[in-house]
């Protein structure tokens, strides 16, 4: 086991405005050899996770008036749990994998990557470069491979976004960050470099919000879900296991994939409310005014025009937590942007940085840019908390996918980064019945001194809970 201060852990617990003398508390034990990667990817895992126990570890604390417990960070559960949906079955059955229309793709003049898997992106995609959907996949991608081959990168990145889709140019390495082959250069996005790590506004101060003695630190918050696929989900799948109240709100026509839903809604309930549906907004006012923390994943601006905006809900409740999740940073052209990991890996550089020595783009071992930046974020909404229960002022975060990238790019490694990755995720995994039938699904990571080593239940099925607290 080492006790020494980790550089990132300190990093990222600096940035979430913790006190530092509390990293001395975190120790790191297990393989060690996981997630190889020409970046960091380990670094950054177990410093997400660690930041995110010290937080519970330090709220359980102020809770119980009891010193801050010691927190134990196992590599080996971080790595399953970065790549949970790889590990997930439900009823023996796996994920489909990627969506044959998305991934990487020659262009005229570099490369380009797209996103595909919603049915709704699949449209635009096609939709945007004149192609008719046949139904017939294997035929689809060759076509869809010679139409993109015969136009430039940037012109297909516009042309797609024009129309509501996903696909991003491949950019170069970043200074210090030399290529394994050699991938053509393209502009980076803007934001997509430099990216704050966490951003933290405070509410007007007001009287402490006290949170009674409990054996979870989250026990008894209420947590209003806003979020989708995998970040926001990590984040509010972790507050829950950690005792929070947290109830998922989905639009009835933004249908969410049974799978992803079943790896990250343990824990949790789910509900659908038509926000434009005048009784469903009734009910969802009610929500929010109960709320203690609301976490959103949609694009800046996306809720403004529902009156979610963060000053409008600040301004009415200024006890409020209001966390916010982008992909592409909260400045710059591209902040309003849709966006998923890979594509922030392809248009951060990352994608360059671990291309094989065909030069053809590769990508981190795991969508770490999802899952690091959801630890972040209950780390953040959890020091959120601790400092109300002191001051009784809410809090404004927001953090992006850009800026776990860009502090990806800034960490140092501790290691060597090659060789395979030999840890045993066997030891990680359980099996939690469900609505979905049996869930094999990797344990959670966050750990202190008494943590839970589980979720209390398994997800319900997508939008079947009443929306109340419970």
């Amino acid at each position: 086991m080492t006790f020494t201060e980790d550089a990132a852990t300190a990093h990222a617990w600096a940035a979430l405005g913790g006190r530092r003398r509390l990293v001395r508390r975190v120790s790191f034990e297990g393989p060690g050899a996981v997630l190889p990667s020409r970046l960091p990817v380990r670094e950054l895992a177990r410093a997400a996770v660690a930041v995110a126990s010290l937080a519970a570890a330090e709220l359980l604390s102020l809770r119980n008036r009891v010193p801050v417990p010691a927190v134990r960070v196992d590599e080996g559960a971080v790595a399953t749990a970065f790549v949970s949906e790889r590990h997930l079955r439900v009823d023996g059955r796996a994920p489909a994998p990627f969506a044959p229309l998305s991934g990487f793709w020659q262009a005229a003049d570099g490369w380009v990557r797209t996103h595909a898997n919603y049915p709704h992106h699949r449209a635009r995609l096609l939709g945007a470069l004149g192609l008719a959907d046949t139904g017939q996949d294997r035929a689809l991608v060759d076509t869809l491979a010679r139409e993109l081959a015969s136009r430039p990168a940037l012109e297909i990145q516009e042309t797609v976004y024009a129309a509501g889709g996903l696909a991003v140019a491949v950019a170069s390495a970043p200074a210090g960050h030399p290529p394994a082959g050699p991938v053509p250069a393209a502009r980076r996005p803007p934001g997509a470099a430099g990216a704050a790590l966490v951003e933290t506004r405070n509410a007007p101060e007001g009287d402490p919000r006290l949170l009674v003695p409990a054996s979870l630190p989250a026990r008894g918050v209420r947590v209003l879900d806003l979020t989708r696929v995998i970040a926001g989900p990590v984040a509010t799948r972790t507050l829950a296991l950690l005792g929070a109240d947290v109830l998922r709100v989905d639009a009835p026509q933004l249908v969410e994939d049974a799978y992803a839903h079943a790896d990250t809604g343990l824990g949790k309930r789910s509900t659908l409310l038509d926000l434009a549906d005048p009784g469903d907004r009734r009910s969802f006012e009610d929500l929010l005014s109960q709320a203690d923390v609301v976490v959103t994943g949609y694009r800046p601006g996306a809720l403004d025009r529902h009156g979610l905006a963060p000053d409008a809900l600040l301004a009415r409740r200024p006890d409020l937590i209001v966390a916010q999740l982008c992909a592409w940073g909260w400045s710059g052209p591209w902040a309003g942007r849709r966006g998923f990991d890979s594509l922030v890996q392809a248009g951060a550089g990352i994608a360059a940085i671990e291309a094989g020595a065909d030069g053809r783009p590769g990508v981190l071992p795991a969508q770490a840019l999802d899952h690091g930046t959801g630890y972040l974020l209950a780390a953040a909404v959890l020091r959120a908390l601790s400092d109300r229960h002191a001051t009784g002022g809410g809090r404004h975060l927001r953090l992006s996918l850009a800026g776990t990238a860009s502090w990806l790019l800034d960490i140092h490694p501790a290691s060597d980064p090659g060789g395979a990755d030999l840890h045993d995720p066997g030891a990680w995994l359980t099996e939690t019945a469900s609505p979905y039938g049996p869930l094999r699904h990797a344990l959670p990571p966050v750990h202190y001194e008494g943590a839970p080593s589980n979720w209390n239940r398994g997800p319900t099925r997508w939008g079947t809970d009443l929306p109340n607290w419970a």
